[in-house]
């Protein structure tokens, strides 16, 4: 069968030779996610070049995401150690000293951080091992108490998971990896710790005013802010990523699952794409097979109608990221297969009006039992819409814009075809052949109308 649920591919050491990106995308990558916290504006823009020569050799769309690093909070450095003791109940101090700290104080280089904390809040240093909660602030300092934690050590990252920073989503590397990255034209950039819907139209500004170029807009959910506001910041991007290893940091990590079913639903409702990353096939880095554990975390995915998943270190860094990305296609087809048999049931989509046109060619192909929708997709819009009502039918979008296709390529069950010919006739017979339906019911979607007809 066509695997309806995509996958995006983070590319790095491991993968970004011409020969293993070939594999990778003919194995199935959808995406390519190049991460901008990693190498500089110039040796990504080769990986970019080769992406686009991969997908004309191959004839198929691949969609490129930029990942930008965003705000980076770590704490400074120490005396003489790397690391100090800690113990449960004593009292630590951050402070704006550039001094080198010890086992009573450290600096906090970001002045903004200082100034948004709040008696109370958590903070968390070294992916959650130690805990500390505000005691007292001032202008230049925080007072804090151990909750948690025997030692901390230099330059370690930190997180707070009660405090809304008030800062830029953009940081001074992120804005000129971004002017760089425009002018390579990617069809996707994720912003990284967004917090607020402002986080993400600030971005989009910085986006409009240099190019006229359409590039989407991902927002990454690793903040429980950002998790409270869901709603609001899916509304004005263009497609969600679940950024499961920051977000189990800062909230409890039993909690995920629910967070992440939570957002895939709300997304649904708004008609924006959603991946699901972090860890899914984790143990690949070092070795050939994944845990049961794994198989079926990547199932669950495609089971919750997620549009995409995602790899990471698995592939950047992996010993055979051509296999991690065959064993996740693998394990992709068979859940997309078994859960097309126990169809989606979209006419309980909550907040979806009865007269929503998305849903109307959904229940028109599913009541029909179309072999396929085809959609003259213009732009990414409707073949979105419907893709988020879930109706387990391909959906063919012809496409006679490059970037349509390749942006199509993130959303669930979208095989986007690029043919200028095909677009200009309206011809939805031949595309539907040329995607292998060679005869049952087609829905065609032209605009705004939808029409049912049989295959000859």
């Amino acid at each position: 069968m066509n695997r309806f649920t995509k996958i995006t591919a983070s590319i790095g050491p491991k993968c970004e030779d011409k020969e293993t990106l070939t594999r990778m995308i003919s194995a199935g990558v959808n995406m390519c996610r190049l991460n901008f916290s990693h190498d500089t504006g110039d040796v990504q823009g080769k990986k970019i070049d080769m992406i686009r020569e991969i997908s004309n050799e191959l004839h198929t769309p691949v969609a490129i995401v930029i990942d930008l690093q965003g705000p980076k909070h770590r704490i400074g450095n120490f005396k003489t150690e790397d690391k100090y003791p800690l113990t449960p109940g004593q009292k630590f101090t951050f402070d704006n000293d550039p001094t080198p700290g010890d086992e009573t104080r450290v600096q906090l280089p970001d002045a903004d951080v200082i100034k948004s904390l709040n008696v109370g809040d958590r903070i968390l240093l070294n992916d959650g091992k130690i805990e500390m909660t505000v005691d007292s602030v001032s202008s230049d300092k925080i007072v804090a108490t151990v909750v948690r934690g025997n030692e901390i050590w230099s330059r370690r990252g930190f997180n707070l998971p009660d405090t809304e920073i008030a800062t830029s989503v953009l940081t001074a590397k992120d804005r000129a990896d971004l002017e760089y990255a425009i002018t390579k034209n990617p069809d996707w950039v994720a912003i990284s710790f967004v917090q607020r819907p402002e986080d993400v139209a600030e971005v989009r500004d910085f986006i409009t005013a240099r190019t006229a170029h359409p590039i989407k807009i991902i927002a990454k959910i690793e903040r429980p802010n950002a998790v409270a506001r869901i709603s609001e910041i899916a509304a004005v991007a263009d497609g969600i990523m679940i950024a499961r290893g920051d977000l189990a940091v800062e909230v409890p990590f039993e909690q995920v699952p629910a967070i992440s079913r939570h957002i895939i639903r709300e997304c649904r409702k708004l008609n924006k794409p959603v991946i699901m990353a972090t860890q899914m096939l984790g143990t690949m880095v070092n070795s050939e097979f994944p845990t049961r554990a794994e198989i079926t975390d990547v199932a669950n995915a495609a089971y919750l109608r997620a549009d995409s998943t995602m790899t990471s270190e698995e592939t950047t860094i992996g010993i055979n990221p051509v296999n991690v990305i065959n064993t996740m296609a693998k394990i992709l087809a068979y859940s997309d297969t078994d859960a097309i048999a126990n169809p989606y049931d979209w006419s309980r989509v909550e907040n979806i009006p009865e007269n929503d046109w998305s849903r109307s060619v959904a229940s028109m192909a599913y009541l029909n039992r179309a072999a396929a929708i085809v959609v003259f997709a213009r732009d990414t819009d409707i073949a979105t819409q419907i893709s988020c009502r879930k109706p387990d039918i391909p959906i063919v979008a012809v496409c006679n814009e490059k970037h349509v296709a390749n942006q199509l390529c993130l959303s669930r069950g979208v095989f986007p075809l690029y043919d200028t010919d095909l677009f200009a006739q309206r011809d939805a017979f031949a595309a539907a052949h040329k995607f292998g339906v060679t005869d049952g019911k087609v829905v065609i979607v032209d605009g705004d109308k939808i029409s049912l007809r049989t295959l000859d």
